[in-house]
């Protein structure tokens, strides 16, 4: 401020007693927001343990479903499924959330949770988008031109040998889990990565479907001949024959699986 004189006369700032001052050196806060970060570490902490817990939740009854643990047409309250699943009930109903976006369960105000039936008029359109995008991906693989021992190739044929032996000692679950692992392997080395993540997201929706008739259809010994079918086109780079081979492999799977459930009357509940 000025004095009568003319003269500026600055005045030390003004500083609470309360806040004692910070000595530099070892041990000392880190300088900036050091205080506001040290806050905030419990917090984070809390926020990633509760994130775990609800992708664990999420996990377990997401595989629950897809399996038919948790069958369609299923009720119960959030309560009974976070008992059953031995977890809180926060993480369970972020888990549930996701889920019912998904397009698996239904959130009922007052009525719990119903997993959703599976109608073969929804199956079928599920099936038909799947058929274009795996057919697509299969064709953009081809176009990839990789060569003949690229670990994208052995990797599927891996799959392809496993579904044999799984078939051949009976057991349907390791083929279904086999069969399953192909598919997922074409839609994600096919280069797009938008048209992968819409195949793996409709491919949740229609494993169920062939669980639930994996012991009801004939003995699949086909699969994994036509796989190799595909396999082979999309090796050579003849884009047009390994859509058209996966396609038709698709929609033969569809008509096997849709019949069942009309046949059988399944999922209706």
């Amino acid at each position: 401020m000025s004095s009568g004189s003319g003269t500026i006369i600055i005045q030390p700032a003004l500083v609470p007693a309360s806040v004692p001052k910070v000595r530099r050196g070892r041990g000392a806060l880190p300088r900036g927001d050091g205080l506001a970060s040290v806050a905030q570490k419990p917090s984070a902490r809390g926020s990633g343990v509760r994130q775990s817990l609800v992708e664990k939740a999420y996990g377990d009854l997401k595989h629950g479903i897809l399996t038919n643990k948790y069958p369609p047409g299923f009720r119960a309250t959030e309560t009974e499924i976070a008992e059953r699943e031995g977890m809180s009930r926060t993480p369970m109903h972020e888990a549930l959330l996701r889920l019912q976006s998904d397009g698996l369960v239904e959130l009922m105000p007052r009525h719990g949770v119903r997993v959703l039936p599976i109608y073969p008029e929804d199956l079928r359109e599920i099936y038909e988008l799947l058929c274009c995008l795996e057919a697509t991906a299969a064709e953009l693989m081809a176009g990839r031109r990789l060569p003949p021992d690229a670990p994208e190739f052995r990797e599927m044929e891996t799959a392809n040998v496993a579904i044999d032996e799984a078939l051949a000692r009976g057991d349907l679950d390791a083929f279904a889990a086999m069969d399953d692992r192909f598919h997922r392997l074409l839609v994600t080395y096919c280069g797009n990565g938008r048209l992968m993540r819409s195949a793996l997201g409709i491919s949740d929706q229609q494993h169920r479907a062939r669980m639930l008739t994996l012991r009801l259809r004939p003995l699949p010994t086909g699969t994994s001949s036509e796989h190799r079918a595909i396999l082979e086109a999309i090796q050579r780079g003849d884009a047009r024959a390994a859509h058209e081979l996966h396609r038709a492999h698709r929609v033969r799977g569809m008509n096997l699986i849709i019949g069942l459930i009309k046949h059988h009357l399944l999922g209706h509940v």
